[in-house]
């Protein structure tokens, strides 16, 4: 991370610092600690810290943002933080530095109940309403005849949530009660403790910040354990509470060797579909309880699966394996086991894909398909050998979960009409354009079901196949044996083909051959990396398609990206500044009001959940044909389907916004037109 990468501007007397990154690589924080001097060498000594970019803070972060603002406070200005997420804010709250730092332009704290700390556990549990008067009184006088503690006994007579009787303890101690989730450690203060002491007290170390290290117990009266922490660290400690099963299952995720529960949890209902494959692995649910390896890959493509992810990702480096899974264009770590079962984990992969597991020198591909829930689903397995061992990015190919059907891609009624009329020709070329990732696989996939048909012959060239489809006669491309794009391309053309199918336009000679066949009575339907409809023109003229040709055989394109939705569990509403809404493009009447997500665990904190896609959808007529030929600019050609009314990406996506369903901000991530 440069010094560049920390954005800084001046309002008023105020300076502002924006980093673009997690503050947790040591360079990332050297570029804040650049930023925040050179301020102060130029007399700049009110600064805000625009935290809405910073995903994750470290230790050594916090530390500088502590002595950052003791100095500016003695030089009679101060730090104020800006825009942090939930996660920030619980992290500022756990090491106490949200008492230190004040949050500029924040809401008025609501007002907080009267102080209990000393009081009575069961007082304060009656006043919070966690508990009944009577339900305590029975609890006090089975704490005198058994000499459990009162707080047990409620929890196992299921009179008192555990998580409200936490909160309560930590209101009697003065403590700050927290709930414990990815993120919310620094693994630099984790490795302050050996995993066996850690284990043994059922604590962990979350931040050290100036010589304090913030630890997270379920025992906070147990003093001679913090003595011992005091004594191994030579820290100070500042205790902070939290269920002794979330401190467990993050302990074990912060220090390896131990399964999640999802491992534990209906992992055997997942069975290999391959022919190929030697009859002991064919039924994997009656291997689970043989083996913890394959208890854990089965549960880990169960859970990608129910989590509506499209990656998985099996990594190792020096100290550390971990599993991380896709969501929503996003990466979470879901689960790190030990390093020395990463070998096992990818062999046990190799062997359900059919693949060799004594090379780990070369790349290798290959798919597995595994029936589960009730429906099957195809993996595409990709290895790459690293300096620490090999990488699996498993693809998931979950026809369930896609949208075949293009009246359910998302786009608004004019564009789907616009789509099924470019459908229904009998001949032409038809492009889908976008960078990777961002659907068009999908939206190709969902015009064949469209076209479909006993009456039609229709056949599709890919690289890979990635749904299998009835009645499409669908080819893949094999480079290694020389089967490529146009090679299959020629002789589908000898196949008496009524619609082709080319999964991706990738040089002139395809390009050529797509063309000539749109131009030969043929639907030719394929993908191209292009940000735009118009960039799609110009890309296949710079590939050497002649633009008298192109502009013959091209009938539409559609440009498309996939943009995050507002989380529906914690959705929120609020006005939009009427500055901001005319840089929207509103032009509504009345007041812009918008949605956005808060941050809550369904969501990891992001305030988005799921996907949907914005689309730009180009019918090229007689007008623009002619400027194709003429070989008119990209900018004259934008200049005159403006004029025409077009309806760009920009415009489809903010009216998603106005709608409710995702951001602006989201839209000015994807489309850059912000």
């Amino acid at each position: 991370m440069s010094s560049q990468e920390v954005m800084r501007s001046r309002i008023g007397a105020m300076t502002y610092l924006a980093p673009t990154m997690a503050l947790v690589a040591a360079e990332a924080v050297a570029a804040l600690e650049e930023a925040i001097a050179s301020s102060i060498a130029a007399h700049q000594i009110a600064l805000v810290l625009d935290l809405s970019k910073v995903p994750l803070l470290s230790g050594r972060a916090l530390e500088l943002m502590a002595l950052s603002a003791t100095r500016l406070a003695a030089l009679g200005g101060w730090l104020r933080l800006a825009y942090p997420n939930p996660l920030l804010l619980e992290i500022l709250a756990v090491t106490g530095l949200a008492n230190e730092i004040a949050l500029y332009d924040a809401p008025a704290k609501p007002a907080r109940p009267e102080s209990v700390v000393g009081g009575k556990l069961g007082d304060i549990l009656v006043a919070r309403g966690a508990a009944t008067a009577a339900h305590v009184a029975e609890a006090a006088a089975l704490q005198e005849q058994t000499g459990k503690r009162m707080g047990l006994i409620m929890v196992e007579k299921k009179w008192v949530a555990e998580g409200a009787l936490y909160q309560c303890l930590a209101e009697q101690l003065g403590l700050h009660y927290v709930a414990l989730r990815a993120g919310l450690y620094d693994p630099a203060a984790a490795a302050l403790l050996e995993r066996d002491v850690a284990r043994r007290l059922n604590v962990l170390p979350l931040f050290l910040v100036q010589n304090t290290l913030t630890l997270v117990t379920g025992e906070p009266q147990a003093i001679h354990s913090i003595d011992e922490i005091k004594a191994r660290t030579g820290c100070k400690i500042r205790v902070v509470l939290a269920l002794p099963g979330e401190i467990r299952r993050l302990r074990d995720d912060v220090y390896g060797g131990a399964m999640p529960d999802f491992v534990h949890s209906e992992a055997n209902d997942l069975e290999l579909l391959d022919d190929q494959i030697p009859d002991d692995y064919t039924q994997i649910d009656e291997m689970a309880g043989a083996s913890p390896i394959i208890n854990m890959v089965n549960a880990v493509i169960q859970r990608a699966i129910h989590d509506s992810a499209s990656d998985i990702h099996i990594e190792i480096s020096r100290n550390r394996a971990r599993i991380r899974l896709r969501i929503d264009g996003i990466l979470y770590e879901i689960m790190a086991p030990k390093v020395d079962q990463h070998p096992a984990i990818v062999s046990r992969l190799k062997v359900m894909a059919n693949l060799d597991i004594a090379e780990r020198r070369l790349p290798q591909d290959g798919r597995i398909q595994v029936a589960t829930q009730g429906r099957t689903v195809d993996l595409r397995f990709s290895s790459l050998p690293g300096i620490y061992g090999e990488k699996v990015v498993l693809r998931v190919l979950d026809k369930n979960q896609s949208i075949l059907d293009v009246d359910k891609l998302g786009l608004n009624a004019g564009a789907v009409a616009g789509f099924k009329r470019l459908l229904g020709r009998s001949h032409g070329l038809i492009l889908v354009t976008g960078p990777t990732g961002s659907g068009k696989t999908t939206s190709l996939y969902a015009a064949i079901s469209h076209l479909k048909s006993i009456e039609k012959n229709i056949v599709t060239i890919e690289d890979p196949v990635e749904y299998q489809l009835d009645i499409i006669n669908q080819n893949q491309v094999n480079d290694a044996i020389g089967l490529t794009f146009p090679k299959i391309l020629k002789h589908v053309l000898r196949q008496d083909p009524d619609i082709i199918m080319v999964g991706e336009i990738r040089d002139r000679q395809t390009a050529e051959i797509a063309v000539q066949a749109a131009l030969t009575g043929h639907l030719v339907l394929t993908t191209l990396h292009t940000n735009d409809t118009l960039g799609a023109v110009s890309r296949l003229v710079e590939m050497g398609v002649e633009p008298y040709l192109l502009s013959s055989a091209l009938v539409g394109v559609m440009a498309q990206r996939l943009v995050r939705r507002v989380c529906q569990a914690c959705k929120t509403s609020y006005l939009a500044e009427p500055g901001a809404a005319a840089a929207y493009r509103w032009t509504g009447s009345g007041d812009l009001r918008l949605t956005r997500g808060r941050g809550c665990a369904a969501c990891y904190d992001s305030g988005y959940k799921g996907r949907m896609g914005i689309y730009e959808l180009l019918e090229v007529g007689p007008d623009l044909q002619r400027m194709i030929v003429a070989g008119a600019s990209k900018e004259d050609m934008t200049a005159h389907v403006a004029r025409s009314g077009h309806h760009d990406l920009y415009s489809d996506g903010m009216a998603r916004a106005f709608n409710g369903d995702t951001t602006p901000e989201e839209i000015a991530r994807v489309v850059h037109s912000l």
